[in-house]
């Protein structure tokens, strides 16, 4: 079955992608939850439009991550933890604490989960994280890792 996605769908297509897709998925899944629409030649038009909607949107996401990579990646941000003296933490800097430092120390709000933290940082010193804001924009930020 010819079906338009309404919605992103992951492993499948983007919004107002037109894809040849099992009759019982179609008519199981993707139809009742409103993710797709069985694709008619006015309905093959309408998507045309709203690909045209996101591909407009992507660009403009695209150049605002740009433009945060380009402020955030030349400074260095100080976080301060209680460590031992060997240098490792009570506890761990997460990347909660990262994402409220770039906000208090740079004003620019980022979501923890765009921060790619393969585990929490336990020792004190500089380490690099980064920041995937976008699909085609990834980043390294500098974070100082200091002794209370």
């Amino acid at each position: 079955m010819r079906v338009i996605l309404r919605a992103d769908v992951s492993d499948l297509g983007k919004r107002g992608d037109i894809l040849d897709v099992t009759d019982g998925f179609a008519r199981n899944y993707l139809v009742p939850k409103g993710l797709a629409m069985k694709a008619t030649a006015g309905a093959e038009s309408q998507a045309a439009s709203m690909r045209r909607a996101r591909d407009l949107r992507d660009a403009q996401d695209r150049a605002a991550a740009e433009e945060v990579a380009t402020t955030l990646v030349p400074r260095v941000f100080t976080i301060p933890a209680r460590a031992g003296t060997e240098g490792r933490l009570f506890g761990s800097v997460t990347t909660a604490d990262i994402a409220a430092a770039i906000e208090s120390q740079a004003n620019v709000r980022i979501d923890r989960r765009k921060l790619v933290l393969g585990e929490p940082i336990k020792t004190l010193g500089t380490h690099t994280v980064p920041v995937k804001l976008h699909a085609d924009v990834e980043f390294p930020v500098t974070v100082d890792v200091v002794g209370e």
